[in-house]
């Protein structure tokens, strides 16, 4: 049996026009592709599926959330998602997904697996660099965080950092532009 036999959409036997799949997704689905970033995940993938003629066009909403660890304070806390993702799916002599947003399946195909557009739409839906809104905002206290400010280099004040900044040898070069 396939790991992932309940992401095939099988249309042969669908009428044209539109029609609605909805999944839940939730660690299970991501053990599938032995990805274990999230803490928890509890997403909603709503697919659009138009069905025409000679193609099949897709749009993938997803909405929920996924408990991850902070980049900043290892914490964990809950990202939201909302990602949308469009698919149009033509039928061609060969199998090809080298298009994001196009994919080519070989004539008397009968169903089309979307689990890696669902798996690739909740992890890029994510930010790149995911931080603990409390971080943001300073209302969450994090022993990295306080060490973090501990090791911050100090301000220097403008009187310092001009003193630094000059060297005597250009003062005298300044002097004579002054005369």
């Amino acid at each position: 049996m396939r790991k992932f036999k309940a992401y095939a959409i099988p249309f042969v036997g669908l009428k044209e026009g539109q029609h609605r799949f909805d999944y839940k997704i939730d660690n299970a689905f991501f053990d599938l592709f032995d990805f274990q970033e999230f803490n928890s995940s509890d997403v909603t993938v709503d697919i659009e599926f138009t069905k025409k003629a000679n193609m099949l066009e897709l749009e993938f909403n997803f909405t929920g959330h996924v408990n991850v660890n902070c980049d900043v304070t290892l914490e964990p806390y809950n990202q939201e998602i909302d990602n949308h993702l469009s698919l149009v799916v033509k039928f061609g002599d060969a199998f090809n997904d080298d298009n994001e947003e196009l994919l080519i399946l070989p004539h008397g195909e009968h169903e089309v697996e979307v689990q890696q557009y669902i798996y690739e739409g909740v992890v890029l839906g994510l930010p790149a660099k995911r931080i603990h809104p409390g971080v943001e905002d300073g209302s969450i206290k994090s022993d990295i965080l306080e060490k973090l400010q501990e090791l911050e280099p100090k301000s220097i004040s403008e009187e310092d950092k001009k003193e630094e900044d000059t060297d005597p040898r250009w003062d005298k070069l300044k002097e004579l532009l002054n005369e």
